[in-house]
């Protein structure tokens, strides 16, 4: 595979315009001595980046992240349905397995040319040389943890692949995860802690991703016995260690824009409003932030709306189960994230006259125009009401509550797919939660819980008076009798909905096919075991010479 070169030509991926951000500069006809001059190794560096965009915050990551899990099934709209089904038409040839194991092979490889070709460039002080090789060894562990998670044993390189070359096996889980963990433990003793360039890896970023690779080896045939007591070290670390804080309001971690790069935000994959980098790479799906489209139902064809800018694009190809809904947000008294979660009221974008609830209304800009109350209305108090009300049991694979954490009305148009919005990979609530299942395995419950206590009081109701705040607050908080994996569970599900780990987390715990077939409707039915890994892509074992005696398919998949 001789990808590299094309790597560094594309990967105009990470630039934002404002100063003192990852930038990079598109260069076109460069020959392979290019990668070994300085200026060449910044933009391989750089270009080894350009890969999370294959699968951060697009509908393929989504799709391969968020649906068939117990929290998200399918609506009414999409091509892939049947990853959240589980059917046999996702089998080897499903082309979301292929780009997301391509992508990630081609980023590999990127990090292989970087480490490996650091040493003999002139020109480079020490400090700029281990930096940069240890963001490259950051990105790689990064790349093999996606890859070892979504499918199991992976083929292991770990130098440059200059030449196109058949050769190709299955290394051992252990092996990998070896290569993962040196990797992070590199880039944590050479990593600063902060970089001028905002976007790129930090010390504190490689002890979150070591605290949760640690924290899923902890469960896989891979284990060793330190994995949870050194997850909880080095989460603990990222919590006390650092200026990161978990800001006062939830809602105000998504806030679009420059709320983006918060206190809480530990490291976030970088998107942009440049039309020229952010929608690059069509091949990977564009290579701007589409999250905004697929957690939205269809208002746009209700009485007094429209298809807007701040409502969105309604995809609908993700609908919270009735588990989410009701059970990890059942307690709307005490717990904020449910109303900060969703979209509960949508404002008229199409003035005019309908008929709703069987009589005629008329709408001004910005009057209501849909509510969704999340509960049970008093049939009198519904037919009072002159705008679309939509309860729980009215709700469809069309009609749900929109998930807003990713909408982008700062598109400039309302078709415009290429979303300018970070993707909050790392943030400090999530550390808090690995601390405390890390802790809880260790036997250190008292700290399990105090560190799933900040989470939940960080979510409380506040600002109502003394004593109805201090009444929420203590309503959130829970003991050590209450933990167990099942909570944390519920709790990573509330606070980390859609953000690309429930797949993992339900894998990991090995509740997957337990948990689908519990509370996914659509998945229940033909979850299996073997669908604890995705299946090996059909052209990997086709292009690897010897076929599947050298690279056998995942067990289930024909």
């Amino acid at each position: 595979m001789r990808t590299i070169l094309i790597i560094c030509i594309l990967a105009a991926g990470l630039s934002i315009s404002c100063k003192s951000m990852l930038d990079e500069e598109i260069h076109s006809q460069v020959n392979d001595n290019y990668l070994s001059t300085p200026e060449g190794f910044e933009d391989g560096v750089k270009a080894a980046y350009s890969t999370l965009r294959t699968f951060h915050a697009n509908e393929m990551g989504m799709t391969m992240t968020v649906f068939g899990t117990d929290t998200y099934t399918m609506g009414s709209d999409g091509s892939y349905k049947f990853i959240n089904e589980y059917s046999s038409q996702f089998d080897p040839r499903t082309a979301y397995v292929r780009d997301l194991w391509n992508g990630l092979y081609i980023g590999i490889n990127t990090c292989n040319a970087v480490i490996d070709r650091a040493n003999d460039i002139e020109g480079l002080t020490e400090e700029q040389r281990n930096t940069r090789v240890s963001e490259a060894r950051f990105l790689r562990a990064y790349y093999y943890f996606t890859l070892i998670q979504q499918f199991g044993a992976v083929h292991l390189s770990t130098a440059e692949t200059k030449e196109p070359t058949t050769q190709a096996s299955r290394a051992s889980i252990t092996d990998v995860y070896q290569v993962i963990e040196d990797d992070l433990r590199t880039a944590v003793q050479n990593l600063p802690a902060t970089q001028t360039d905002y976007g790129r890896a930090t010390k504190p970023a490689a002890e979150h991703l070591l605290a949760r690779v640690l924290l899923t080896r902890a469960t896989s045939e891979a284990a060793k016995d330190s994995d949870y007591a050194d997850a909880a070290t080095l989460a603990e670390g990222v919590i006390n260690n650092y200026s990161f804080r978990l800001l006062d309001d939830f809602a105000s971690v998504f806030v679009q824009g420059a709320g983006e790069r918060n206190d809480e935000v530990i490291w976030a994959v970088q998107y942009t409003k440049n039309a020229l980098t952010n929608g690059a790479d069509a091949d990977a799906d564009g290579t701007g932030n589409s999250a905004h489209r697929y957690f939205l139902m269809e208002y746009d064809v209700q009485p007094g709306m429209n298809r807007n800018l701040a409502d969105g694009q309604p995809w609908k190809r993700f609908m919270p189960t009735n588990y989410t809904l009701n059970t990890l947000f059942a307690d709307r008294i005490n717990d904020t994230r449910y109303k900060k979660s969703f979209k509960d009221v949508f404002y008229c974008s199409k003035p005019g006259t309908y008929t709703v609830n069987g009589k005629e209304v008329t709408y001004a800009l910005g009057d209501t125009a849909i509510w969704l109350p999340g509960y049970k209305l008093d049939p009198a108090v519904k037919a009072s009401k002159n705008f679309l009300v939509i309860e729980p049991d009215a709700y469809t694979k069309k009609l749900y509550p929109t998930l807003v954490k990713f909408l982008d009305p700062e598109r400039p148009d309302i078709n415009y797919e290429f979303g300018s919005r970070d993707f909050l990979a790392f943030r400090l609530a999530e550390t808090c939660l690995i601390a405390a299942e890390a802790f809880m395995y260790s036997g250190q419950t008292d700290k399990a819980v105090t560190y799933i206590n900040m989470v939940r009081a960080r979510a409380a109701y506040s600002g109502l008076d003394e004593a109805a705040d201090a009444t929420h607050r203590q309503a959130m908080l829970v003991t050590a009798a209450d933990l167990n994996i099942d909570f944390i569970l519920e709790e990573r599900g509330r606070e980390l909905l859609g953000e690309q780990l429930r797949w993992y987390d339900l894998v990991r715990t090995h509740q997957l096919v337990q948990r689908v077939q519990a509370y996914n409707p659509d998945g229940g039915k033909n979850i299996k075991d073997y669908h604890v890994l995705r299946p090996i892509p059909q052209d990997q074992i086709d292009r690897t010479e010897g076929g599947t005696s050298s690279f056998p398919q995942n067990p289930g998949y024909n």
